[in-house]
């Protein structure tokens, strides 16, 4: 079979399953649905390491639009654009390139057998990458559009500080902002952590403790009546897991995040060499999170009093696996903890927690 062969078969997709959105130079923008042409309130934006997402209020309930935050390249030819075209594949031509993106991605990763590209690294617009905020500005039109009406709001993630300052944030946050504002938006950034607290623990008039453990950083947040108190990132995540894993056991990182997602539990070791390669990294980056949050509440010097216990939720596709809460609440046990925790718990829905944090933000 040559690859050319391998493109068409694969951009046609699984039986009965239609082709994703479209892409490149000369194919129209992706279709919108009616909802998302007449939808005019403001919506949340997740700019994560791995993952794009959009969140929409639809009455009682909310919609999502997501895409990996990811991209290979093809060699250009003019058969391989066509079918791509006519597959209506998430491209776009670069010179002698053909740059697919987002979930066609990795579905032409598997088949070639290669690791997909990352726009983005620890939390911000990847400085190795040439397309970089190209991909990113691309993946970022397909799942927002363009704004309904000008000046649309839309507030956007970003992370916080880690130990060794802003680390390219600032130039990342004013990346996106331009790139919303060219779509229409009047665009915001919330900090991540921030936006989980929004998200989730409305309960407690937004006072409490956000996590949101992605995959290039983990981002806390301690905040009281809506107001970041604390807020600061730790540069081992999920990305940090996967390539750990992968080094001792000989395989590529593409590989540890699938069976990461699909069929890990952090429940101690065995005799499986993933399983336990898995679970070392991740007690590690467990205890330095937990460390790490306990030294800067230690440490604040205007911590406001809190009279009351105070809830912890977790969020991100790091904490989806099986058995992550437990060994986050060992991790917890084990420090002398500085404040008092009337609940600790992972969202309900870990991986879009933080786009639905920053759409109830940008709601207030």
């Amino acid at each position: 079979m040559t690859e050319t062969d391998d493109i068409d078969r694969l951009a046609a997709g699984p039986p009965g399953v239609p082709p994703s959105g479209s892409g490149g130079q000369t194919v129209a923008e992706p279709k919108r649905s009616k909802m998302e042409k007449e939808y005019t309130q403001p919506i949340g934006l997740d700019v994560g390491t791995s993952r794009i997402v959009v969140a929409r209020s639809n009455d009682k309930r909310y919609d999502y639009d997501v895409e990996l935050n990811a991209f290979l390249t093809l060699p250009y030819s003019r058969l391989a654009e066509s079918l791509l075209q006519r597959e209506n594949v998430f491209h776009e031509v670069k010179g002698s390139e053909i740059v697919v993106a987002g979930n066609d991605a990795q579905r032409f990763a598997e088949v070639f057998h290669i690791e997909t590209r990352r726009p983005m690294q620890s939390g911000v617009l990847n400085p190795q990458e040439p397309h970089s905020l190209a991909v990113v500005s691309r993946i970022i039109s397909k799942v927002a559009g363009k704004a309904q009406v000008e000046g649309q709001k839309v507030f956007f993630s970003v992370p916080a500080p880690g130990a060794e300052g802003e680390g390219g944030i600032a130039f990342h946050e004013a990346s996106i902002r331009q790139v919303l504002s060219e779509l229409g938006y009047e665009a915001t950034p919330i900090e991540e952590g921030l936006a989980v607290v929004f998200g989730e623990l409305g309960g407690s008039n937004y006072t409490g403790i956000g996590i949101s453990c992605g995959s290039g950083l983990c981002n806390v947040c301690l905040s009281v009546l809506s107001v970041p108190v604390i807020s600061f990132s730790v540069p081992k995540a999920g990305d940090f897991i996967d390539a750990q894993a992968a080094l001792v056991t000989g395989d590529v990182a593409t590989r540890m995040r699938v069976h990461k997602e699909e069929s890990f539990h952090l429940n101690g070791l065995g005799s499986d060499r993933v399983q336990n390669a898995l679970t070392v990294y991740y007690q590690e980056m467990i205890e330095e999170l937990v460390e790490a949050l306990h030294d800067h509440i230690s440490a604040a010097r205007r911590l406001p009093k809190l009279d009351q216990a105070i809830p912890l939720v977790v969020c991100g596709g790091t904490a989806a696996p099986k058995g992550f809460l437990e060994q986050f609440g060992r991790a917890l046990r084990a420090l002398d903890f500085p404040v008092r925790l009337s609940e600790l718990r992972v969202s309900a829905d870990p991986l879009n927690s933080t786009a639905r944090g920053c759409l109830m933000a940008a709601l207030c």
